[in-house]
């Protein structure tokens, strides 16, 4: 649903029929022949058509935390499809502003719940030494869910003038998908432990873990979730010292992952093709190559995560993101001015670039983006400090959608070299701050991790929950 709502809205903005509907004055500046490549589509509506669901997911994550925490990640998942299933049959069914708007406002909601809930799922009912891989298949569904939608547009821009409506309407397959799926999954064990389910909570894990003896993982998760209970104000403990490392970082991280230009990349790229000369068609063709790259590259991610580590692929996806952004930018600079469109072999080679590019961040910035911030919280702070880090994600999101049209228009070809400033920054940031976590279960993140680390072990202190924990264990 993620995948969808993120690539669904470039093809439908692109469309004729969507456009005369809603965005008129947009259409008729696209028809002009020599109007300005840069600045065709800068509508700050149109913008908000794609942004407002980032808006809504960005306040939703607040209220999606406390529903986790107190009712659990099932019933936070299945609210997350109710709010699919509307938000997709309003767009759908739009026919002024206010209905799309409140359609995306909807879907935004869903994100935000469904966002909360799904990575903590993973990573609390992954095997250790799975966890990465387990993780990842929830940005590999992403990257599907966008080449879907690619697809989809590529079909029903053919279909006029109401084939936007049905880009827009097959959101509610698998919305549908979500609602079922969310009535048969199990809940977690800590998130059962941790609401004093404990019996239910074993038997999960043992139908979980395939076998009886799970008594050492069951009581890692009793312990971590006496600690929890002791925390009356999860928000509040977040801004402890203690609590900086992971929250930074995960903050950190979403705000780095937008920032790569990947989204702008996603949610525009037949804009994007159109621009450097591509028709309708053969951009969404287009937009459907660097879809499937990215399910493949994603699908790299979920072998490499757990063998060569986080840092590591981090770190390499910063030097080729680095390269092909810059490469982008030097191309469309040197050639491509405000009328004129790249020639044939040229624009190609934009798109290979791109591929290049989408593939780094697949295997890289991408899954680990999600998986890093849902990994290194402690369960005392877990769903309050992964709600920072959703709320970020989507507020950059948010930020980026609403300005990346305008921002090309303003800034053109400057708009890559933008983005590979800040690629640099990234690695910067990942190769002083940023711990390995390879390995490492949840609940011993704090004495493997951050008290060993050569900046971060400064904000360690023996304080009042590490003397818990120790009581408990000695009991």
């Amino acid at each position: 649903m993620f995948g969808y709502d993120i690539g669904i809205s470039g093809g439908v903005t692109g469309m004729d029929g969507f456009l005369i509907k809603f965005f008129p004055i947009v259409y008729k500046r696209k028809l002009r022949a020599k109007e300005d490549n840069y600045c065709k589509y800068d509508d700050q509506y149109l913008q908000l058509f794609t942004s407002s669901l980032y808006l809504a997911a960005l306040i939703s994550s607040f209220p999606a935390s406390k529903v986790c925490t107190k009712f659990g990640r099932k019933p936070t998942i299945l609210v997350a499809s109710v709010f699919f299933l509307l938000g997709s049959g309003l767009s759908a069914g739009a026919h002024q502003m206010w209905m799309l708007i409140l359609g995306r406002i909807s879907l935004g909601c869903g994100v935000g719940f469904g966002n909360e809930a799904v990575p903590l799922f993973l990573s609390e009912i992954a095997p250790v030494e799975y966890r990465g891989a387990v993780n990842i298949l929830f940005q590999l569904f992403i990257t599907i869910g966008i080449l879907i939608a690619n697809l989809v547009n590529y079909g029903t821009s053919k279909v006029h003038p109401w084939g936007w409506r049905l880009s827009l309407g097959l959101a509610a397959i698998p919305a549908t998908g979500l609602f079922i799926g969310s009535l048969i999954i199990p809940e977690t064990p800590t998130s059962l432990v941790e609401r004093n389910h404990e019996e239910k909570g074993r038997k999960t894990l043992k139908k979980i873990r395939g076998v009886d003896n799970v008594d050492p993982e069951f009581e890692q998760i009793k312990v971590a979730c006496e600690i929890a209970r002791r925390v009356k104000h999860p928000y509040r403990s977040l801004m402890k010292l203690s609590s900086m490392p992971p929250l930074i970082i995960g903050i950190m991280m979403q705000v780095f992952q937008q920032f790569t230009g990947i989204n702008a990349i996603m949610f525009y790229a037949p804009i994007l093709f159109q621009t450097v000369g591509f028709k309708n068609d053969a951009s969404l063709l287009s937009a459907i190559i660097t879809g499937l790259v990215n399910v493949f590259c994603t699908v790299v991610s979920i072998y490499a995560v757990d063998k060569v580590g986080r840092r590591l692929l981090l770190l390499q996806a910063c030097v080729q993101m680095f390269v092909s952004q810059t490469a982008i930018g030097g191309i469309l600079l040197a050639k491509l001015n405000a009328t004129n469109s790249l020639p044939k072999g040229q624009a190609w080679v934009v798109v290979v670039l791109v591929c290049v590019y989408v593939s780094s961040f697949a295997w890289s910035w991408g899954p680990l983006g999600w998986l890093i911030p849902s990994e290194t919280f402690p369960l005392e702070t877990r769903t309050a400090g992964f709600a920072f880090a959703v709320s970020s994600n989507m507020l950059f999101t948010f930020v980026i959608a609403q300005s990346f049209l305008s921002m090309m228009c303003h800034m053109r070809a400057g708009i890559f070299l933008f983005f590979a400033g800040w690629i640099v920054i990234m690695g910067i940031f990942v190769l002083f701050l940023l711990p390995e976590t390879k390995g490492v279960p949840i609940d011993e993140m704090k004495e493997r991790v951050w008290k060993k680390h050569p900046i971060w072990k400064k904000f360690m202190s023996d304080d009042a929950d590490d003397r818990a924990k120790k009581t408990i264990e000695m009991s």
